[in-house]
C-alpha cells in the first residue's frame, strides 16, 4: 500500500508539473499569434497610480501620433476630473477614454480589462507606465495578456525614482499564474467604470 501511495504521489506531481509546463508554453505561442494577426497596437493601456498626472499627460501627447487609438486608463486611485482634464487639454476626444476603477493593484489593472479587450477584439495594445514600475508591469502582462492571446508593446514615462525591488514582481508574477489557473487574483475589485 505504501509502494502504490508513493507512485501515485509522484504521477500527481509529474502531472502537476506537466500541466504547469504546459500553461508556461502557451503563452510565447499565443503572444507571436497575437502580434502576427495585429503587428500594430489597436489601443492604449495607461496603468495609473500616481497622483502627479505624470502618465496621463505623457500618454495623451502620445496620443496624438494614434489619434484612432481608444485609451484605456485603469487606476484605483486617480480623480475622474482630474485625468479627464488632461485628455481634455490634449484635444483627446471624451469617445476615446475609457476609465476603468474596478483595479485595486497592478495585477487587477490587467484581469479587470481582459473581458473589455476581447469585446473589442483587441490582440495588441501600448502598454503605458512609468520606467520604475515597468518590469513588474511587464512580467505581469506577458502572462495575463498573454495568456489570453492579447501582444503588448510597453512605454515607459521616464522618472526620477528607483526600480521596483524584486519581490513586488515575483510577487505577483505568483498571483498572475494562479489567475491564469483559477481566474482568482487573491484582491477584491470594486465595479465601477466611467466612460466619458
Amino acid at each position: 500500500m505504501k509502494r502504490l501511495n508513493s507512485k501515485l504521489k509522484r504521477y500527481l506531481i509529474l502531472a502537476l508539473v506537466g500541466f504547469i509546463l504546459t500553461l508556461i508554453s502557451i503563452i510565447p505561442v499565443r503572444l507571436v499569434i497575437a502580434k502576427i494577426q495585429a503587428p500594430q497596437p489597436q489601443a492604449i493601456l495607461m496603468l495609473g497610480g500616481t497622483s502627479l498626472g505624470e502618465r496621463e499627460k505623457f500618454t495623451a501627447e502620445f496620443a496624438h501620433w494614434y489619434p484612432s487609438l481608444k485609451i484605456w486608463v485603469s487606476s484605483p486611485n486617480i480623480n475622474p476630473n482630474k485625468v479627464h482634464q488632461i485628455f481634455q487639454e490634449a484635444s483627446i476626444p471624451d469617445s476615446h477614454l475609457y476609465l476603468d476603477y474596478r483595479a485595486s493593484d497592478t495585477v487587477t489593472n490587467f484581469t479587470t480589462l481582459i473581458s473589455d479587450f476581447q469585446q473589442y477584439r483587441i490582440q495588441h495594445v501600448f502598454l503605458v507606465t512609468s520606467d520604475y514600475h515597468m518590469p513588474r508591469a511587464r512580467a505581469i502582462a506577458t502572462i495575463i495578456l498573454g495568456s489570453q492571446g492579447i501582444a503588448f508593446t510597453p512605454l515607459s514615462v521616464p522618472s526620477n525614482q528607483q526600480k521596483e525591488p524584486i519581490f513586488p514582481i515575483l510577487r505577483d508574477i505568483g498571483r498572475s499564474f494562479f489567475w491564469m489557473i483559477t481566474g482568482y487574483t487573491g484582491a477584491n475589485l470594486k465595479s465601477d467604470v466611467v466612460r466619458y
